[in-house]
């Protein structure tokens, strides 16, 4: 898991935007819209990024199209700790005011 959070989190452009979306769900689980709103990010951005998180085990779903509801998966929340520790490393900021 260390590895593939590297490679989605601090290896990549995208990053910043997948660590807001984990830290987002974290709270609650949203649906696009909601992220998108929530994060003050385009709507195509967050389907981008949620696409590439469920590819990787990292977000699944409940639901079907626009009422579809994300979640974090039980393998993600069993290592958090390292998606922080990653985080840190890669000096990725994110304020919890940022959206």
């Amino acid at each position: 898991m260390r590895q593939l959070l590297w490679w989605l989190i601090g290896g990549s452009r995208g990053g910043k935007n997948r660590l807001r979306i984990v830290r987002t769900l974290q709270a609650r689980p949203m649906n696009t819209n909601q992220l998108s709103n929530e994060l003050a990010l385009n709507y195509k951005t967050v389907q981008h990024h949620l696409e590439v998180l469920e590819e990787n085990d990292v977000v699944t779903t409940r639901g079907d199209n626009y009422g579809k509801m994300y979640f974090l998966t039980d393998r993600m929340r069993e290592n958090l700790d390292i998606l922080e520790e990653i985080a840190d490393q890669a000096d990725i900021e994110v304020e919890s005011d940022d959206a």
